[in-house]
Formats: C-alpha cells, structure tokens, sequence
C-alpha cells in the first residue's frame, strides 16, 4: 500500500509501500523531526541487531545520493560498495571476470547482467556478516530480479530501499549553481554552501571550475535514462513483499538526512558508532563522495563524447 501524507509548507513526507506510515513536520530546522513510532497494524517491525543491514538508495541524478551514503558510513558501521569500483578493481587485478569486462569495455559496449552480477557476488560474499550500502545495481527492473535471485541464493535479502525524492527544478538548480575544486574534490554550491571567498577553495585558495556536464542538457539526457530504466524499477520493490520501500522527500540533504536517519535508528536498531570512530570515518566519508562525483563525471563526459561522434 501507499499513503501520501498531506503536509503544510513546513513538512516534509514519507512514503512506506506495505509498511508503516507517517509523516515528519518540522517547526524549524530539520534537525527537530519529530520521531516515528508506527502504530498500525501493518507497521514495520524492527530488526533484530544480529541482523545485517542491506540497502540500496535509488534516486535521479543530483538528489544528494553520495552525500547521505557518506553520512550513514560516518555514522554507522556500513561498507559502500559500487559497482563502479569493484569492475575497475576486477579489470586492475585481471581476473577472469575482469578480462571480460575489459575487453567489453573497450569497445564500448555494455556489461550484461549476468556478468555485473559476477562481478558483485564475490564483494557480497565477503561482506555476508556485514551492514553494506549498494551503489550503481540494479538500475532496471531485470537488473533487480537479478539481484534479488542472487541474494536469496545467500540467504542476505535486502533489508530496505531507499528512493530519494527530490523535485526536477531543485537538482537543475543545484548542478548549474555547482563549482568544485579539481585537486581535492571538494564541492562548493552557490545556492547552499558557497565558499568563504568567491570562486576559491576554502582551504588552499585555489581557483575554482565548473563541470563541463553541469549543464541542463546533460541532466535531462541522464534524467531520462532514470525515468526510462529506475522508474520501472521502483514499482517492482513496491510491489515486493519481501522488502520495504520508502520514499523521502526533501529539496536538501540536510532535510531528508534526519529522515534517513530516523528509518535507520527505529526500524532496524542500528548502533552508531563511537564518537572516535565516527570522528576516524568523517575524511573516509568525505573523499569517497569526492570520488564518486568525479567518476559520474568522467563518465558523461566520455558518453557525451560518443553521442557527438
């Protein structure tokens, strides 16, 4: 089931699809979410500590993915794992798969399914007792029985899937106000978190450039694969009974961050980890995010080259 929560101006809303329902409003800052105790009788009950924490977050370009998969590995004890990385790794290492893989990739086609499943299952293995955030798979609907077949197989179904909802208008304005600074990583944005001084890094002073793919053609062409390939992708996970699906809506990262968190902290029981530990994981966390945003935008900078070609 689905319920849309009416909210005022001040709220934000959670969709559960077959599980609890409520919504979050806010007074003030986002911080000041009021907390989530579900009441009905279908609410989610929670997860018993011993069990692993599986998860994938699905959402469009831009939503804020990396930023809230940065702030629940600083938080809690969770692997990231992207498919991204795990095929240059194989590649690097020359494995059976990653010949492959290679080869596939030089000529510029695209891996098939069963061979990223390959590719992933001996990363999942090894992370079979462990609390694990699944970054770039699936990305269609096929890629998602896949997935689901393999980790039934294991005996590690996926405990939650997170979908990001963020409005179309929010993300363009985002990605055009969007500077970085190509050395560390370090992303500024001139609508929410600009830089001390204008158009130089905070910390060396260094200039400041523009992604060449932060534009709005890009983004409606990477928008459109989303709707085309992710959309189908959520109904098949809210019409799956073995797993919740739960929509957060927001227009920043720090107003759905304390709505993650809450779905985290009460229907799965996680710990957080000790003030020493998350002060150890907050560089990790932050050069992490730095990558993957510099990995999304080689690749469309390298699919824009093939387009024009």
């Amino acid at each position: 089931m689905m319920q849309r929560v009416a909210t005022s101006s001040s709220s934000r809303t959670i969709l559960i699809h077959g599980f609890a329902r409520r919504s979050i409003s806010t007074t003030g800052r986002a911080d000041k979410a009021v907390s989530f105790f579900p009441s009905s009788k279908d609410a989610v009950s929670p997860s018993k500590t011993s069990e692993p924490f599986r998860m994938l977050m699905l959402a469009k370009p831009g939503s804020g993915k990396g930023t809230l998969s940065g702030r629940l590995m600083e938080k809690y004890d969770m692997h990231f794992l992207s498919t991204g990385d795990i095929l240059r790794q194989h590649i690097k290492d020359k494995t059976e798969v990653g010949k492959v893989a290679e080869a596939i990739v030089a000529q510029g086609g695209l891996l098939p399914d069963d061979l990223m499943i390959k590719l992933l299952s001996s990363s999942l293995s090894s992370l079979t007792n462990k609390n694990w955030i699944l970054d770039g798979f699936p990305r269609t609907m096929g890629q998602g029985k896949l997935l689901d077949h393999h980790l039934a197989k294991t005996s590690t179904p996926l405990s939650l899937v997170i979908h990001l909802d963020v409005p179309d208008d929010v993300i363009l304005s985002r990605i055009t106000d969007r500077w970085i600074h190509p050395a560390s990583g370090r992303i500024y944005n001139y609508s929410y978190n600009r830089p001390k001084v204008e158009g130089f890094d905070d910390v060396t002073g260094e200039p400041l450039t523009r992604r060449p793919d932060d534009n709005p053609e890009t983004f409606a062409r990477r928008l459109k694969a989303f709707y085309e390939s992710t959309s189908p992708l959520l109904a098949y996970y809210k019409s799956s009974p073995s797993v919740q699906l739960v929509t957060l809506s927001g227009t920043t990262s720090d107003e759905i961050w304390p709505q993650l968190d809450d779905v985290i902290k009460t229907g799965f029981r996680l710990k957080p980890k000790t003030a020493a530990k998350q002060k150890s994981s907050v560089h990790e966390a932050v050069i992490r995010e730095a990558e993957l945003d510099v990995g999304r935008s080689a690749r469309d900078v390298k699919d824009n080259s093939s387009t024009s070609s």
